[in-house]
């Protein structure tokens, strides 16, 4: 069983309970913590406002970042990100409803590991999820923290 973190910061209630659906079902939901906007997901990520103090007790393995979020968007989080030497090498997967090619390249450009367009069928929406537990969780070797 997979054994680390997995960061959602996604805003849609609908889609948050697809993708928690989704990872509960293949058995990567061991650890998932959800965060509704990019203010939240940099305060979490980097234990600031409500989250100051807190222990961190289990190593972040992945981020599934939306892309239109409420505060700040999710190219600026992933800015922050992988400008940040600590937190530059956890993989973020972009998750958002969003095809236009400037988020696309803009996303790549500054560090996105994946950019995956939400499927609009509730079955397809749910393979995509598990496609990218298994690959990023399960397949991908991460370099030793």
């Amino acid at each position: 069983m997979f054994e680390g973190e997995i960061l959602l910061v996604e805003d849609n209630a609908a889609d948050v309970a697809m993708t928690l659906r989704s990872l509960q079902k293949h058995h990567f939901a061991n650890k998932v913590t959800v965060v509704r906007d990019g203010a939240e997901a940099l305060d979490y990520i980097f234990r600031e406002g409500k989250y100051k103090g807190q222990p961190t007790t289990v190593a972040l393995s992945l981020i599934l970042l939306d892309l239109k979020l409420p505060k700040v968007n999710g190219l600026e989080v992933l800015k922050h990100l992988k400008s940040n030497e600590t937190t530059r090498t956890i993989p973020v997967v972009i998750l958002t409803s969003s095809k236009e090619e400037p988020d696309i390249r803009e996303a790549y450009r500054l560090g996105a590991n994946s950019y995956i367009v939400k499927p609009v069928e509730f079955d397809q929406f749910i393979e995509a999820v598990s496609n990218i537990g298994l690959y990023w969780l399960i397949l991908n070797e991460p370099p030793v923290q």
